[in-house]
């Protein structure tokens, strides 16, 4: 990937839990040297120790939190040393309170703080978390909102609406209604 995109673009890579942490440990070895902005969720993501293990042998930043369930778990992760990086994910964390309180965990933590998925309602968050860092874009939603999140220039505008600014467009939504 790095010999396709050169430097024009970061590169992360997400493990999305898959290694053992002794293949993780040869993994980010070998991967320490590639320019990476980042090493996602490289074993299982309740294995706090491990992954404290990992991020202290690799020099490219450990990202972990899209499979933390409440800030709870985010704390747990802090206390082991487990990442250089937290990923936020509004419904997994207990919705915005919950964002909320991990998004204070990060900033006192000192830990970029970056969305997963949901990027219509993480827009607005980011914009409270003091480390804020990445907005994850997945356009799920997009194509059955009246308004979906703006990109322009790399660059996410949340619709300038009260609330969490999300309409429905109706007429997309019956296309895709099952009978």
């Amino acid at each position: 990937m790095r010999g396709a995109i050169g430097d024009r673009a970061e590169l992360m890579v997400d493990y999305n839990q898959s290694l053992s942490v002794a293949e993780a440990l040869d993994r980010v070895r070998a991967l320490d040297d590639e320019g990476l902005a980042w090493i996602e969720e490289p074993t299982r993501a309740e294995d706090d120790r491990g992954h404290a293990v990992i991020a202290a042998a690799a020099r490219t930043p450990v990202a972990l939190g899209e499979n933390w369930w409440g800030p709870h778990d985010m704390e747990d992760s802090i206390a082991a040393r487990a990442c250089d990086h937290v990923t936020l994910d509004v419904m997994k964390l207990g919705g915005v309170r919950g964002w909320l309180t991990a998004a204070a965990l990060a900033a006192r933590a000192g830990l970029p703080a970056s969305s997963h998925t949901f990027p219509e309602l993480s827009v607005h968050l980011l914009a409270l978390t003091h480390t804020c860092h990445r907005l994850e874009y997945l356009d799920h939603a997009g194509p059955i909102l009246s308004e979906p999140v703006r990109v322009v220039d790399g660059f996410a505008y949340p619709p300038d609406r009260p609330g969490n600014g999300l309409e429905w467009d109706e007429a997309a939504v019956r296309r895709w209604i099952v009978t």
